[in-house]
């Protein structure tokens, strides 16, 4: 059998089924786990159960099984190896993070019935073409090319069946899972992730919700020489799915084999579309999958997908951003406790040492930010610095403030824009790009 006829698996449904699978899972962990914690004993050894059940073995199994379950399942996975991938073993980490590209097929027959569910039987007669093999897969849908009757070109993005229903019991049994099995530290707050993602599934679950953010994107940008958004084909879409023009692209990181001035230009160019989503538009697409950038090496654009995740920020908090930029290029630290207050990094009761261990962290970050050379993306390890600092601040801190939503997706976001610039080797000259959107140290908030 093919790897590609592996894809296919049919997708769980029902809240039965979904519940059973996996607890099936966790008991086939726990076997397993008692099996190998007997064999250690019997040679002497006296294993911890977090080493029995949080072996590479089983953290391979524990992917296949929430590709294969898709939804809530699958994409709690995807936050983990995104939120939690600095404190898992590398090995871990890296067999986690292959939910962020793999998901598995619906079967022919599965696919058919959602289609007939919300087109009617005899759809096929409205295509020319339609290819039964989706050109991608993720956790709440696939994606596959049409043409119409009339010769129009489409993506067409299916959801998974039973998907929304699923969503909140998945969220509590998953988490119940990775309570106990020890395949996370037990440090990690697994609760801010557990609802950051119910929330964004039941969002992203309701496609005639990203067709409206489709559409208010697509008319943002229409006049925009750089970037590209496909138009919503209007008769074809429901709540279940979502049919938008197809246009071809490559892959967004297939720029890293381009010249430099090439892919300084790309990385300026998404730096400078998030800085106009935050504080022109007040809306932001968060989900920093590089699968949502396709690049045309022909006409130099580039095209924008996938608008489940689009977050709308209110005035007065971009307001609130727009002081932290401010506060954050200038390097002045009172304005940046400030500024970091305000946005709900930090409290005005929290201790002076871990006000100081938060701005130490935001100092780091910064570090692209201030000076006017090309700031080398790969080459400075900021990621790696970043991420150290902030494990050692989490194990060493003993108070917990959990920022606001607004505030953890803008910063996913942006960290996933610069892992995408460091994946294209990127060196640009950020401060230039920042400041037509930053607060003016003349005009910033006196102390409160």
């Amino acid at each position: 059998m093919s790897d590609d006829e592996n894809r296919y698996a049919p997708v769980p449904t029902g809240r039965a089924a979904r519940i059973g699978r996996m607890g099936r899972f966790g008991t086939g962990l726990l076997g397993r786990a008692a099996l190998d914690g007997a064999r250690a004993v019997a040679s002497g050894k006296r294993p911890r159960l977090n080493d029995l059940v949080m072996t590479p073995a089983n953290a391979a199994r524990f992917a296949e099984e929430l590709s294969q379950m898709r939804g809530a399942a699958m994409k709690m996975g995807q936050l983990i190896s995104m939120e939690a991938g600095e404190v898992m073993p590398a090995e871990l980490a890296r067999i986690m993070e292959r939910l962020r590209s793999e998901a598995h097929y619906m079967p022919p027959g599965q696919l058919k019935g959602v289609l007939e569910a919300n087109w009617g039987k005899g759809f096929q007669r409205r295509f020319k073409s339609f290819d039964v093999r989706p050109i991608a897969a993720a956790s709440i849908g696939q994606v596959h090319r049409a043409v119409t009757k009339e010769g129009r070109a489409l993506a067409i993005k299916v959801q998974y069946p039973g998907i929304r229903a699923s969503i909140d019991s998945d969220i509590r049994n998953l988490g119940g899972l990775l309570r106990w099995s020890g395949l996370l530290p037990r440090r990690l707050d697994l609760g801010p992730l557990l609802e950051e993602a119910r929330q964004q599934l039941h969002e992203e679950a309701d496609y005639e919700r990203e067709a409206t953010a489709l559409r208010r994107f697509s008319d943002w940008l229409a006049d925009d020489p750089d970037f590209l958004v496909p138009g919503v084909a209007e008769d074809f879409t429901t709540r279940d799915i979502l049919a938008m023009d197809f246009i071809d692209g490559r892959p967004i990181e297939s720029a890293e084999a381009e010249d430099q001035v090439t892919r300084d230009d790309i990385a300026a160019r998404l730096i400078t579309l998030v800085l106009r989503e935050l504080f022109d538009l007040g809306a932001m697409q968060t989900d920093p999958n590089f699968a949502n950038f396709r690049w045309q090496p022909e006409t130099g654009r580039i095209v924008l997908l996938d608008f489940g995740a689009v977050r709308d920020f209110a005035p007065d908090r971009v307001a609130i951003f727009r002081d932290l930029l401010g506060a954050t290029l200038s390097g002045d630290r009172a304005w940046m406790h400030r500024a970091a207050i305000a946005v709900g990094y930090m409290t005005r009761d929290t201790e002076p040492r871990h006000a100081e261990a938060i701005l130490d962290m935001m100092e780091i970050a910064a570090s692209p930010l201030r000076s006017d050379a090309p700031f080398d993306f790969r080459a400075e390890r900021l990621a790696t610095r970043f991420a150290e600092a902030g494990q050692h601040f989490a194990e060493e801190r003993d108070f917990a403030v959990i920022p606001p939503v607004d505030a953890l997706f803008l910063q996913r976001k942006i960290g996933g824009l610069y892992l995408l610039c460091a994946r294209l080797g990127a060196r640009v000259e950020v401060r230039p790009l920042l400041e037509p959107f930053a607060r003016t140290a003349n005009s910033h908030n006196s102390p409160a």
